[in-house]
């Protein structure tokens, strides 16, 4: 019905809305699925040809006992009574836009992808507006959706599916308009339809997001021959981020010297492998759309077309010399990208972006010199998918590519180290059936890189592959190449939906040669693998259980040499109580195979058989106090054990404030710790020595958050987590033979050691003579972040930031305790002070 008489206040009394006929027909998933709710709750719907107004309201016995604590926006709603509306606006039964708010006014958004409840996106965040009121009745909500910050189909009268949707936490009590039940994994093929829209036009949408920033660093000198260290840098930058939309289906996004600073850190970790470590995207402009441009994989083990960090990652080459000043991201010129959805039902997601050269600064002691080297060329990014949607279930059928230039010349000292060029192409499938209970995925897909020859001689010796192993029989080490093509493909089979049972079934390869850490990310090539996994559950509550599930999974891989690389066989049991309380069991053993990277380039190792098992428990997630403790423990037949204990407790000990602890202890001996490889080994180990040793490493940590929020505009954030880890080697050998997992342990079988002053080991084997260093460990860090978040209006937000970064290290072979823990709060490092505007400006 459209109006124009309604006000954003969180009441009900403009004449608007006392002609509107209510929703009244909702009834309960949880606790009892398909039973009225306990208190009654009416919906009404107006529009007019800007927005849609949304007022709900929620009959309570007892008011004052509404569940409304404070947060910022898109957090905290387990525990917040709320209510939001989701809109199919393609009728497509597969994707949807979420709006809602809580009893304290905190809004939250969403987009989901694919008809699935639990997978969203929840870097979607657009401008809209919410307001809330609580009376003797219950509460009120009050929303404007404007239709500029959706996209759907261009036609006069527009059909949308629909779902509504109130958690009331304090009785455990879930709430549906179209009833999504509790064996369903599915979210927009449920809804029902919303009716008579009529007139609305797609607009010009313009949003402008310029910002002004400013930050110093505070450096504590380490070292006073460091000119480097104790500056205080005063930096100040200014930019603009664009959207603009293409009529109703498409969008624009577009940013010039975009200010990618993270407003929350990335957890320390003590990393001893040799694979890097991946971190989560935090970036607004990378996160809005991502689901799309990541594409969906029929089996992912570990391996994505397009990794959003590459893009303003820190340069990986580092540049010898006394003292460096190595730059922490690499600037990001600009980034563009296209993204929607048209009439057709085809999906569209386009971006690029260009990243500058970099340079490190070096020091030189003896001669007092500096030098600055190049550390990062011009690099162009591209990444391109197109989605088709197809049949009454909403399958799909989707095309990827990926494309990476770096401006490197023949002579380039970079040129040695880093590709060229770097192309990707994939497809991908997901077929559904019987409205979405069965599903079949599959996916096949090339890479293709190109450079110099030491570059790609490189990639072939990287940990991803290990051409070079002197007993791989399938591949060859080639120093002369300048190219490098590989694939990738895969499938799955589910029944994602059913009383009782569940199952999958999945098989992937992705071949030596398949190369995608340019733009993407991989951890190993060389694989084929293939699983399965049947699952029991029970979701009609009992006399004991509101739900269980118990599922038995099998997992192998091989590589390309049919070579067993893993074997897995595990169960779990999830269990919900009739309290809401969760605990979870699994246990996995893992049989012998073969290890083809253990040497890093040397022969394949045994590895042993083993096991371990977990057991987690927590109280509901909507309970004002929340809490959950976990267990592990696994152990070997060399040797290796792992014992681990992790908590989690979250306090609000008023509406505003949210205290949040996550402390972990992990004591952990690995058996087959590499060490080094070294020249004059026996001719049984190709003439080296890979050379093992025995780890015994602790870790304890804590993530401590503590907000408090003013209004749910405006808050103050912190984030700290204490850390310390210790390592001690021990029982250092080579390896015996290849395909084994014996060694030669140093000081028996005709060898002798000595311990040095240092700590070293000198080792003696015949005539042969060799050192050790000590490589014991004591780590301490400290990371936190204190932020101020003001939305000052609506789109438009203030950062205030100080965030310190401790760290110090040192060789002892002391285990580390509490006292490490709270010792890391007086380690030297970084402190950096920033300040950050944007303003949003919305253009028709």
């Amino acid at each position: 019905m459209p109006t124009a008489s309604v006000r954003i206040d969180g009441r009900l009394d403009d004449g608007g809305w006392r002609l509107a006929s209510p929703l009244t027909d909702f009834v309960q998933a949880e606790p009892v699925e398909g039973v009225p709710p306990g208190d009654p709750m009416e919906v009404r719907l107006l529009y007019d040809e800007d927005a849609l107004f949304v007022a709900a309201r929620m009959f309570t016995r007892a008011p004052s006992e509404i569940q409304a604590p404070m947060s910022r926006r898109d957090e905290g709603t387990e525990q917040a009574e709320h209510v939001f509306i989701s809109l199919d606006t393609y009728l497509d039964r597969r994707t949807a836009y979420t709006f809602g708010v809580t009893a304290a006014g905190v809004r939250f958004d969403h987009y989901h992808a694919d008809d699935n409840r639990s997978n969203t996106d929840r870097g979607f965040d657009p401008v809209w507006e919410a307001r809330v009121s609580v009376d003797e009745d219950g509460w009120v909500a009050e929303m404007r959706i404007p239709f500029n910050q959706l996209r759907f189909t261009n036609t006069g009268a527009q059909v949308w599916g629909m779902n509504i949707y109130r958690l009331v936490p304090g009785g455990n009590e879930e709430v549906y308009w179209s009833l999504v039940r509790r064996t369903e994994r599915v979210w927009a093929s449920r809804f029902g339809e919303l009716h008579g829209i009529l007139g609305i036009r797609p607009t010009t949408r313009i949003e402008l997001l310029p910002y002004v920033a400013s930050s110093a660093t505070v450096t504590a000198r380490r070292d006073e021959a460091d000119p480097f260290g104790g500056d205080h840098d005063l930096l100040g930058r200014a930019g603009l981020d664009m959207k603009m939309g293409f009529g109703p289906n498409l969008t624009l996004d577009a940013t010039i010297n975009p200010d990618f600073g993270q407003i929350e850190a990335d957890p320390a970790e003590v990393n001893l492998t040799a694979f890097e470590t991946f971190f989560d995207e935090r970036r607004p402009f990378f996160l809005e759309g991502s689901r799309l441009l990541a594409g969906e994989p029929a089996e992912d083990r570990g391996a994505e077309y397009f990794y959003s960090r590459r893009i303003g990652a820190r340069p990986g080459e580092s540049p010898a010399g006394d003292f460096v000043e190595h730059p922490s991201t690499t600037t990001t010129l600009g980034a563009a990208k296209v993204t929607g959805r048209l009439p057709t039902g085809t999906s569209v997601g386009i971006l690029g972006a260009l990243t500058t050269a970099e340079s490190a600064r070096t020091y030189d002691v003896r001669s007092a010199a500096f030098n600055r080297v190049r550390v990062a060329p011009w690099t162009t990014y591209g990444v391109g998918r197109v989605q088709q949607e197809f049949g009454p279930a909403g399958s799909t059928v989707a095309f990827l590519g990926t494309a990476l230039h770096r401006d490197l010349t023949v002579g380039d000292p970079l040129a040695s180290l880093l590709t060229r060029n770097a192309f990707s192409a994939s497809g991908d499938s997901l077929l559904r059936f019987k409205d979405g209970e069965y599903e079949i995925g599959m996916n096949l897909g090339l890479s293709h890189v190109a450079g110099g020859a030491p570059a790609i001689a490189k990639i072939q010796s990287s940990s991803a592959r290990y051409f070079q192993r002197p007993d791989a029989r399938h591949v060859t080490y080639d120093t002369s190449r300048t190219s490098m093509t590989g694939v990738k493909g895969g499938f799955r089979a589910e029944r994602r939906s059913g009383r009782h049972w569940l199952w999958q079934a999945a098989g992937a390869f992705v071949s030596p040669e398949f190369e995608v850490n340019d733009a993407g990310r991989l951890s190993a090539a060389d694989e084929m693998s293939a699983s399965a996994e049947i699952e029991y559950r029970e979701t009609q509550p009992g006399p004991l259980f509101r739900n269980y599930a118990l599922k038995l999974f099998s997992d192998r891989q091989w590589n390309y040499d049919r070579d067993l690389q893993e074997s897995h066989v595990s169960s779990e049991l999830e269990v919900t109580w009739r309290n809401f309380w969760e605990t979870e069991f699994d246990i996995d053993f893992e049989l012998p195979a073969q290890d083809q990277r253990l040497t890093r380039g040397g022969p394949s190792m045994a590895t042993p058989r083993g096991w371990s098992a977990n057991l987690e428990t927590g109280n509901r997630d909507a309970a004002t106090t929340r809490s959950a403790l976990r267990l592990e423990y696994g152990d070997n037949e060399d040797g290796g054990f792992m014992f681990a204990i992790s908590g989690e407790m979250t306090m609000r000990p008023a509406p505003r404030w949210q205290l949040s602890i996550r402390p972990g202890y992990e004591r952990r001996v690995d058996d087959q710790q590499y060490v080094t490889t070294l020249e004059g080994g026996r001719a049984e180990t190709f003439g080296r020595r890979y050379i093992f040793a025995f780890i015994d490493r602790s870790t304890i940590s804590s993530e401590v958050r503590l907000n408090y929020t003013f209004k749910p505009d405006l808050g103050l954030e912190f984030y700290g987590e204490p850390f310390a880890a210790s390592g001690r080697f021990y029982n250092f050998g080579e390896l015996d033979a290849p395909r084994s997992r014996v060694r030669r342990v140093y000081g028996t079988r005709g060898t002798q050691t000595a311990v040095e002053s240092d700590g070293s080991l000198t080792v003696t084997d015949g005539a042969a003579s060799f050192a050790l260093r000590n490589r014991d460990f004591n780590v301490r860090s400290f990371r936190s972040n204190l932020v101020l978040r003001w939305e000052w209006r609506p789109g438009s937000t203030l950062y205030v930031v100080w965030q310190q970064n401790r760290e110090e290290s040192a060789v002892r072979t002391e285990r580390v305790g509490l006292g490490d823990l709270f010792g890391s709060l007086r380690s030297t490092g970084d402190n950096i002070f920033a300040i950050k505007t944007t303003i949003w400006f919305g253009v028709r």
